[in-house]
């Protein structure tokens, strides 16, 4: 669904990504965990246009996304929920999740029943239906990343590119998050995460891949890196079970 082939991407001069490869396959959750710095967020922006790749190719499903601007890969299927949130402050809730829908309106994605897709994200997220009417900008940091959310699978996308969904929030939130990121997988929504909380991301994926410095240094079934010594050391708080 979403193929990722010895991708180089930089900032400047600084290569930042030095040749990774991976593979979301259709309705599977894919997990890149690694440390801070180590490419996870520039590899998201290098897949969703943010920033263009040197090298290297980005296939969404079957079409050759490469270097494409952002909204041209939106309108091919792919979602991103960056990290940061970045939801449309001045906007109600409603109103972001319809601007998640926008290439459906014009006609640029398939537009389905946008009404009811609109009923099933409040559904999924409810505390964002008890403030559907608020203005984004008041709503908490934890209900924001919600709504972040709630506005990529409004796209009635592909692939969904969740960066970091749990930074900032209380634990409490994390697990909602998580919650929704289980249900989300369960409904068949194709799904790369990149999380910082590895064990929690681990045990919700199907797959991980660990990068680190640029390189992916690991990949396999989410169940055997959980249980991998090196990555438990390096990522999971030591010998800890989690």
């Amino acid at each position: 669904m979403l193929t990722i082939s010895n991708l180089h991407a930089a900032y400047g001069k600084v290569e930042v990504l030095h040749g990774i490869s991976l593979d979301v396959p259709k309705g599977k959750v894919v997990t890149l965990i690694g440390s801070n710095g180590a490419g996870k967020t520039t590899t998201m922006r290098a897949i969703s246009g943010m920033i263009k790749p040197k090298s290297g190719s980005v296939t969404l499903a079957g079409k050759d996304v490469t270097g494409l601007d952002s909204h041209r890969i939106a309108r091919a299927g792919l979602a991103h929920s960056p990290e940061g949130r970045r939801v449309f402050s001045t906007m109600s809730v409603t109103d972001n999740l319809l601007l998640g829908a926008f290439p459906r309106f014009t006609g640029a994605r398939a537009k389905g029943n946008i009404s009811q897709d609109l009923e099933r994200a409040l559904e999924l997220f409810p505390r964002l239906k008890e403030r559907q009417h608020q203005l984004a900008g008041t709503l908490s940091g934890g209900e924001q990343q919600m709504l972040a959310m709630a506005r990529a699978v409004m796209l009635n996308p592909e692939v969904v590119l969740l960066d970091e969904p749990s930074m900032g929030l209380a634990p409490i939130l994390v697990d909602e998050v998580f919650r929704i990121i289980s249900r989300l997988k369960a409904e068949g929504v194709t799904m790369l995460l990149v999380e910082q909380f590895a064990a929690a991301a681990l045990n919700v994926a199907d797959y991980g891949y660990v990068l680190e410095n640029g390189r992916i240094s690991l990949h396999g079934p989410a169940e055997s890196l959980k249980n991998d010594p090196a990555v438990r050391a390096a990522y999971l708080g030591g010998g800890q079970s989690h």
